[in-house]
């Protein structure tokens, strides 16, 4: 099978998992590929993913072949497949924009962005690039709040007739009018806002779905988290939180037997620990009450590395976009983005979500490509 080409935006923690990931599993076997929620998708399996584009603002990443770009500072993840090939992709210096905080500068170059003095990349630059590496599609894994940014790698997206993986909180696949750009051009688009392998968010949608399916009645919770990566350095900025807060909240909200008034739900970033580098550590309190009006809590505290939890699942978006692709699907793919993220076009439970998309996976990977775009399928574009 030809590979899946893709292009990544922003060559942080989430793109270096994610590509030392694609080399991890190459001298795997089904039986021993821990970790991994389907080994082949359609029969592409990981190592039939290639990175022919990359776009990122560090002067420590950019003109550096992508390989050694994924271990420069301020990346901090785990590395668990240090040696990585040469891919013979070097990283290109982007579009900053809205892309960095402007509090960024106050902290040390450990930490935080190193801005290259390269003339940023224009949207027609992107575009040719995108076609000349012959992209399938591009993931957008920049900054939280980035939302002008994004738009600009999506209107890229469009205008290099490529899918988009969206997997920050800008609203892009549950935006009906970018949706409709994609459908219209017949290029497939999975969003917003990746949830992890397992993370806070779908821990905490599988306990709320849980106390409705056993009749308890969730009356408050809060989810907390922290981390030491430049994610969460980021998000300091509170003024970038609003799409973050509202994805993770309406995650929760979406499975809850009834929505909670908003004094009684808090879920979202709460603060910066150097030290954490990508472990991220989430807290979570439901209180509610059980037969007879008896009064009940639960606490949990989860701790996980980050950027390969985000990895996981990652690895499945890419593979149902090229299904799509190649069978001309255009839009946002309703099943794949309601499982593979946090603020899909709809949601559903995750049980409903994940038997959808195996659904979409048996319908498309094994149907041939055609040669005209196929909307409104059933599991493919919001209907």
């Amino acid at each position: 099978m030809e590979k899946i080409k893709i292009a990544v935006v922003g060559i942080g923690n989430c793109a270096s998992s994610l590509i030392q990931g694609i080399a991890f599993y190459r001298h795997k076997k089904p039986d021993d590929a821990v970790g991994l929620m389907h080994w082949a998708i359609g029969g592409y399996t990981p190592s039939d993913i290639e990175v022919v584009a990359a776009f990122d603002i560090d002067k420590r990443k950019v003109g550096k072949d992508v390989s050694e770009a994924v271990f420069a500072p301020p990346n901090c993840t785990v590395v668990f497949c240090r040696e990585l090939p040469p891919s013979g992709t070097k990283v290109t210096m982007g579009a900053i924009l809205d892309g960095v905080s402007s509090h960024m500068a106050d902290y040390d170059e450990r930490r935080t962005f190193v801005v290259d003095s390269h003339p940023e990349s224009t949207a027609a630059e992107v575009v040719r690039i995108l076609k000349q590496s012959g992209a399938d599609m591009v993931l957008n894994y920049l900054p939280v709040g980035s939302e002008k940014a994004t738009r600009f790698y999506a209107q890229c997206a469009l205008d290099a007739e490529v899918g988009f993986v969206n997997n920050i909180p800008v609203f892009i696949a549950s935006d009906p009018v970018w949706s409709r750009k994609f459908e219209e051009r017949g290029l497939p688009l999975i969003g917003d806002d990746i949830k992890a392998q397992l993370g806070a968010t779908i821990t905490h949608r599988a306990l709320t779905d849980l106390f409705k399916k056993r009749g308890v009645k969730l009356e408050r919770t809060y989810q907390l988290n922290t981390g030491g990566n430049t994610d969460f350095l980021n998000m300091l900025n509170r003024s970038r939180l609003q799409s973050k807060k509202l994805s993770k909240t309406e995650a929760v909200q979406s499975v809850a037997a009834r929505r909670l008034d908003s004094d009684n739900i808090h879920i979202g970033p709460s603060d910066y620990v150097p030290w954490q580098n990508d472990q991220k550590i989430c807290f979570i309190r439901m209180e509610g009450k059980l037969f007879g009006d008896v009064p009940m809590n639960l606490e949990l505290r989860l701790s996980v590395e980050d950027s390969p939890n985000s990895a996981g699942v990652a690895i499945d978006a890419i593979r149902c976009c090229q299904l799509a692709r190649n069978a001309g699907v255009g839009g946002a793919l309703t099943a794949p983005s309601a499982y593979f993220c946090k603020h899909p076009p709809k949601q559903f439970t995750d049980d409903e979500a994940y038997r959808l998309t195996e659904e979409f996976i048996k319908e498309f990977g094994v149907q041939p490509s055609l040669s005209f775009p196929r909307q409104g399928a059933i599991h493919g574009t919001a209907v």
